[in-house]
């Protein structure tokens, strides 16, 4: 793990999704995937240019300068209720606080929009850092990626 000096956040740029997909592929391999698993979650990790700065998909990341640290996405999926797309974070920079800033970027973000609700399809790697974020599981839903697999269901109620 990498301290991160500081970081902001800001919203991505089109021209950065390619950059997004590598790292969204390198912190997924981080977890002791096999190649097989990490080559059947390619399409479902990769963003494309035309996804960033729409209306119904929007993107930040957390960044120390140039650098990108890690990054998340959200959906708009009907009024109030949003679905946390993808949060990754570079793999030297887990555990230095970057996730932590990004869900709490997500929340207030939401908050600010006057959404009631986050639905969060997490990795079973990462339980413990969305409850520890105030999620509560509310049951599993299949893999778009792995068929027979079940990844926990989230939700988290927005404090407007």
């Amino acid at each position: 793990m990498q301290s991160s000096r500081s970081h902001s956040i800001r919203e991505a740029q089109p021209n950065e999704a390619s950059a997004l997909s590598e790292l969204a592929f390198r912190s997924k391999a981080h977890w002791g995937y096999s190649p097989a698993f990490m080559e059947a979650c390619r399409d479902e990790l990769t963003i494309k240019p035309s996804q960033l700065g729409t209306e119904n998909y929007q993107c930040f990341v957390a960044v120390d300068g140039d650098l990108i640290l890690g990054y998340y996405s959200l959906e708009d999926q009907t009024q109030g209720v949003y679905e946390l797309d993808a949060l990754f974070v570079d793999p030297p920079y887990i555990g230095a606080g970057v996730g932590r800033s990004l869900i709490q970027h997500a929340l207030q973000n939401l908050a600010e929009r006057g959404a009631m609700r986050l639905i969060i399809q997490g990795d079973p790697h990462a339980v413990s850092f969305y409850e520890a974020a105030g999620a509560e599981q509310i049951g599993t839903r299949p893999s778009g990626s792995m068929p027979g697999r079940d990844l926990p269901l989230f939700e988290i109620a927005i404090r407007n």
